[in-house]
């Protein structure tokens, strides 16, 4: 089987993540991806990020209803730091048999090289790269495999700074997840 791995902070998650999950697996014929949430993301101040409890309901309502798409509550479970080597070890042994694929916005390629153990993830899953508006495909590692997709130009930046400014992001994020972050008061 191949699987795909799509990790990232999703704070909040919205339709941006859901058009590339769906169009990498339709491109690359993935028969399943799972969104992984990070506990507490090594790269990001984690002022404005919302509880990981929180983060990883959204993308269970987020996904609900696709039967390819499906949630790991693997870093959330495992607290601390979240570090992708962990989860994709904890992913080889459950799939031992299986293609894993791991998922990255061309956004995230300038930090590659700090990441914990990347020589060793390298070795056990293939790495994608997928477009992201504002960040071009340029210098990428021949161990990274490109994959254009249709351009969304949505972040949880973008998300987070309309909801702090009274503005509408009713289209931004799928709809169970407007009436979550409403009904909760996030990001206020």
């Amino acid at each position: 089987m191949k699987i795909g791995i799509l990790g990232g902070t999703f704070n909040p998650v919205h339709i941006g993540h859901l058009i590339l999950a769906e169009e990498a697996r339709e491109k690359l014929g993935l028969e399943k991806i799972f969104f992984v949430p990070a506990n507490l993301p090594p790269h990001k101040e984690n002022g404005d990020i919302a509880a990981a409890s929180l983060r990883l309901k959204m993308l269970k309502l987020a996904v609900k209803g696709n039967k390819y798409f499906n949630v790991s509550d693997a870093e959330v479970k495992r607290q601390g730091r979240s570090y992708t080597i962990d989860t994709i070890k904890e992913f080889k042994d459950k799939y031992l048999q299986d293609e894993l694929y791991f998922i990255i916005g061309s956004d995230l390629l300038k930090y590659l090289e700090e990441w914990k153990d990347l020589a060793e993830i390298n070795k056990m899953v293939k790495f994608i790269a997928a477009t992201r508006p504002g960040y071009p495909l340029e210098k990428i590692p021949s161990y990274i495999q490109t994959l254009g997709i249709r351009a969304v130009d949505i972040s949880g930046f973008e998300v987070r700074r309309c909801i702090k400014e009274d503005k509408s992001f009713r289209y931004l994020v799928p709809e169970a997840v407007f009436n979550f972050i409403n009904t909760k008061g996030l990001y206020k």
